[in-house]
């Protein structure tokens, strides 16, 4: 993968906007005034550790879990979120959630076809333009070969790019992905992050993603959003934001951040008990919680 470019979208109006987000659950507060704008053409990346809201986040924007407080608006517009049908939210928005159930008896076909369900009218067949979108979805996500299998016959890894084709059928201006690299080897987790890059770059989607690895957030986003106990710690570009005293603040953990002076990509080494503490990389940040004087 190439490092992430500036992209004359930037200054676009955002797709999706959640603005002031308060979230709970039962009485619980989880997310606390939070703002998020997806933008076409760029990749917004929600990281943070475990209880942070990240994921919590993504699904208030999907209209998946409960707004407490704020306000969700569509385009330029700024049409209320809330107040679309599920079938007309659909057609703007599509999730890719952490787990989903496997239906028996169908083929991979089948289910990637789920995704052309908001564009259907009752009881009407597929049309060519859907079929369409499901045959591009099959290839962009590597499931054709497959196509024809029952999906009870899939692995885990097979069935997590199932549902990303799945997403990608419903061709959606907004793309929301909670954790897509989960359960995928190597090459399916390069794979999955192109795949975002060309959804940003050869079709202008706006992409909201979690993800837990932050090197890969590093890699595929244009802007990352840290979040630590339901508030954003720091937002920006990754090399803003993933910084060795930014990471060590929010996961409690030393690290050490280089930045590679030809590519420009950012790496992260977590420091544990085992670890050297040194190294010949002159490139390498300090761990965070060393006295600099």
């Amino acid at each position: 993968m190439h490092p992430v470019p500036t992209r004359a979208s930037d200054a676009a109006p955002p797709a999706l906007r959640g603005d002031h987000l308060s979230l709970r659950y039962g009485r619980h507060p989880v997310v606390h005034d939070v703002s998020v704008r997806l933008v076409p053409g760029r990749v917004t990346a929600l990281v943070g550790p475990n209880g942070s809201g990240k994921s919590t986040l993504l699904r208030s924007l999907a209209r998946l879990h409960p707004i407490d407080d704020g306000r969700l608006t569509l385009g330029a517009s700024e049409r209320s979120a809330t107040l679309l049908s599920a079938k007309d939210f659909a057609r703007e928005v599509t999730l890719f959630a952490q787990s989903r159930p496997a239906p028996q008896g169908l083929t991979v076909r089948e289910i990637v076809a789920f995704g052309r369900h908001p564009y259907r009218r009752a009881f009407a067949g597929t049309s060519a333009e859907d079929r369409q979108a499901v045959e591009r979805a099959m290839s962009a996500t590597g499931v054709a070969p497959m196509a024809s299998r029952p999906v009870g016959e899939l692995s885990g890894g097979e069935m997590q790019r199932v549902w990303l084709a799945t997403c990608l059928a419903q061709d959606t201006r907004v793309v929301l992905l909670d954790e897509p690299t989960n359960h995928l080897d190597l090459r399916y987790q390069v794979e999955t992050l192109d795949i975002v890059r060309d959804l940003v770059e050869q079709h202008d989607a706006a992409v909201g993603i979690v993800l837990h690895d932050l090197d890969h957030a590093a890699r595929v986003a244009d802007e990352v959003l840290l979040l630590s106990d339901g508030r954003i710690h720091a937002s920006g570009a990754a090399v803003d934001v993933l910084t060795a005293p930014n990471i060590t603040a929010v996961y409690d953990i030393d690290v050490a951040v280089a930045v590679d002076p030809d590519g420009g990509h950012i790496r992260i080494d977590p420091i544990g008990r085992h670890a050297a503490r040194t190294s010949a990389d002159p490139t390498r940040i300090a761990p965070s919680r060393e006295d600099p004087s």
